[in-house]
């Protein structure tokens, strides 16, 4: 029971963020073996079952006996909104906090965290399915121009490329007019890091990363889906890998452009998400190799014992 006038100690977490083939998982992993941890995933798509080539979901083996949450936990077929993962993660941190492990937040869906964070406010604003019908086949330029005009600050915070946030934006600002203000305090103490890839070095991970997973069955992946009843439409909202594989699977690429194409998409979202990282003045910026400064840092911060690093 909490004693009046005394403040509950905030519980702690260790979030790492960075853009995909930054080595984050690898990382993560590392991190939760030396202080006893358990990785809370963020990203966007890895909540969604049977997207798994696509989105690069860390394999059983490659966990090395960590827990992961919050993979597999949605269905494709259904929108999983920021919303709902950040009260997903809320509980799945209680949970590990509660049995005495470290909580590890990771990913790169920067908007994600920010909203576990509180950094980024979600008014109860329920689905307008009238707005939705009216404005849905707009053009991309459409929908940014018409945030833009009767939101400009939510304008600003917005993924520009994702027509689903930006008409949910849209959304929530024509029923409330202004963007709210974002919660004044989180209910987290957070360690939080940032993985720095130079983009030379980045853009060719990536391009690794694409060849092996089209090598390890990605079209194969997407097929599944479609036999699944996944449309067309809904792998097109789902973006990169999902989208373009679909427009192959169509008729409509070859597999050489293809691959060409996703390269330079994934790469330009790789750079939209270290613009949005960037924006973050409390992240720690780390190598990928930097692992025993991580984990020295994370036990400073625990107030763990530093030997064994």
């Amino acid at each position: 029971m909490a004693v009046f006038g005394m403040r509950m100690k905030k519980p702690k977490i260790i979030v790492i963020g960075g853009p995909t083939s930054s080595g984050k998982t690898d990382l993560s992993i590392t991190l939760a073996k030396a202080v006893g941890g358990e990785v809370v995933s963020s990203d966007s798509r890895q909540v969604y079952r049977g997207l798994s080539i696509g989105t690069g979901k860390v394999k059983k083996r490659e966990m090395r006996g960590i827990p992961h949450h919050l993979l597999d936990v949605a269905d494709p077929k259904k929108q999983y909104s920021a919303s709902d993962f950040a009260n997903a993660a809320r509980a799945a941190i209680a949970d590990i906090a509660r049995r005495g492990y470290v909580p590890i937040v990771v990913g790169g869906t920067g908007f994600y965290i920010d909203t576990l964070l509180g950094s980024v406010s979600l008014p109860d604003v329920p689905p307008d399915a009238a707005l939705r019908k009216k404005i849905g086949g707009k053009s991309l330029a459409w929908l940014q121009s018409r945030l833009k005009k009767i939101d400009p600050k939510r304008f600003r915070t917005v993924d520009k490329k994702n027509k689903v946030r930006l008409i949910r934006s849209i959304e929530i600002a024509e029923a409330l007019g202004a963007m709210p203000s974002p919660k004044s305090a989180t209910a987290y103490e957070a360690l939080y890091f940032g993985v720095h890839v130079p983009m030379t070095d980045l853009k060719k991970k990536i391009r690794t990363r694409l060849i092996t997973r089209m090598q390890e069955g990605m079209l194969r992946e997407v097929r599944n889906l479609r036999s699944k009843g996944l449309s067309w439409k809904r792998m097109h909202e789902l973006g990169l890998e999902y989208r373009y594989c679909a427009l192959h699977l169509r008729g409509k690429l070859s597999k050489e452009d293809l691959i060409e194409i996703l390269d330079k998409e994934i790469f330009r979202y790789a750079k939209h998400q270290m613009t949005w990282f960037k924006r973050n003045k409390n992240i720690l910026w780390i190598s990928p190799k930097d692992t025993a400064r991580v984990i020295r840092e994370s036990k400073r911060f625990l107030g763990l014992p530093k030997f064994g690093v």
